[in-house]
């Protein structure tokens, strides 16, 4: 499960369920949008969502009055069921960009992004070669003062997830991948009650890019 083709259909499969039926499946993602809030962005500022899959925060964002929202996704099947809902209930065209994060085409062409917000995407990245990829794609394209939103497997989380193993992390170590030009503005744990009723202990964290 290496390479982006076999990892698009990994999710490809994955995403041909109900979204009640997908272990990460979140109805209500308060915790993410309790940190979006505390970047006190302006409404037409560009958020990016990463690993996007079928999240409900697209929806609650344009709820809210945000203008400029990038979904991103390996799978092209979760892109184009979210699409299609946010269109359907917003009337929204959504700007989809299906691309592998540890080995971009589109995603490094982009700028300026004042908010990178990933949920459960980061913890899939065993390698290292991986990770620094994963990294240094967040210090090309998010903007001066720009945010960056982690949530993941916290170091008590889950080791498996949708079949693959996980790499979980603690707030120190996303600090050192990030470096010193990422300040952390607040962190905190959350357990994740999943659809099936397993609980999944994270880490949410908020940094900003100095």
């Amino acid at each position: 499960m290496n390479d982006s083709n076999n990892l698009k259909t990994h999710w490809d499969t994955a995403y041909n369920k109900a979204d009640k039926q997908l272990g990460w499946f979140e109805e209500d993602p308060t915790q993410t949008l309790n940190l979006i809030a505390k970047t006190n962005l302006a409404k037409d500022a560009t958020l990016l969502n990463v690993g996007v899959g079928t999240t409900t925060v697209i929806d609650i964002l344009l709820d809210q009055g945000y203008t400029n929202l990038i979904a991103n996704d390996i799978s092209t099947l979760a892109l184009q069921k979210l699409k299609e809902r946010v269109k359907k209930s917003h009337n929204y065209n959504l700007n989809c960009i299906p691309d592998d994060l540890i080995n971009p085409s589109e995603l490094q062409h982009l700028k300026n992004v004042n908010l990178w917000i990933d949920r459960a995407v980061l913890h899939f990245f065993l390698k290292e070669d991986q990770q620094k990829a994963y990294f240094n794609l967040i210090k090309k394209i998010v903007a001066k003062n720009g945010f960056v939103l982690i949530a993941v497997f916290a170091l008590d989380g889950a080791e498996k997830c949708c079949g693959l193993d996980l790499k979980r992390y603690n707030v120190e170590m996303l600090q050192q991948q990030l470096g010193a030009a990422f300040k952390l503005i607040d962190n905190f744990n959350y357990t994740f009650i999943n659809p099936f009723g397993g609980e999944r202990p994270y880490i949410y964290t908020l940094f900003q890019k100095q």
